[in-house]
């Protein structure tokens, strides 16, 4: 079993925002599986289902960013989870735009949803896929740019990032961590 976290924030006052690539994700996942992530439980929405052949669950955080460790922790728990079995999802604005980073542990960078999983499993040594969403140009502060939305000339290479983290995702946990980084890190949109 693998947990498959896509970070965000509920409602849809955030739908779009940069801090919610980490759902888009989820969400882009479960279309391609079959999965519905409609069960509220243990302060997030949930699907289960399978990625190829291993059985996984996807979640999005119901606690707002900053507090979604809580919800990650309740999930693990219940099911008797390993770190190595968690895979987070989530926005980084020290990657540029539209680049995939997959690392199989690390510090959260600044990022307060990963710091809040961090603290509450106890553990850096669990695997994630970061998305670039790019530096906040110099009118903006970093809370600004992560709760605003994409201008229409990045639409497109978002977009494409989102596909290429859910196809990672799904190469991590059908094929391996390893296979992931080697086809995705150096990976440049044009």
């Amino acid at each position: 079993m693998r947990l498959v976290v896509g970070l965000g924030n509920p409602g849809s006052s955030y739908e779009g925002s940069r801090h919610n690539v980490g759902f888009r994700v989820i969400d882009l996942l479960a279309r391609r599986s079959g999965i519905t992530t409609k069960e509220r439980r243990f302060r997030a929405l949930l699907g289960y289902g399978k990625i190829g052949s291993q059985d996984v669950i996807l979640a999005k955080p119901l606690t707002y960013m900053n507090l979604s460790g809580y919800a990650v922790k309740a999930i693990m728990d219940w099911h008797s989870l390993e770190t190595s079995q968690l895979l987070v999802v989530y926005d980084d604005m020290d990657l540029d735009l539209g680049r995939i980073r997959i690392r199989p542990r690390g510090s959260a960078g600044g990022h307060n949803g990963m710091k809040s999983i961090i603290t509450l499993v106890g553990s850096e040594d669990f695997p994630r896929v970061r998305v670039g969403i790019g530096k906040p140009s110099p009118s903006l502060d970093s809370v600004e740019h992560v709760l605003g939305w994409f201008s229409a000339e990045e639409m497109p290479v978002i977009s494409t990032a989102i596909e290429w983290a859910a196809n990672a995702v799904e190469l991590c946990i059908q094929e391996g961590l390893d296979e992931a980084m080697n086809r995705y890190n150096g990976l440049v949109i044009d």
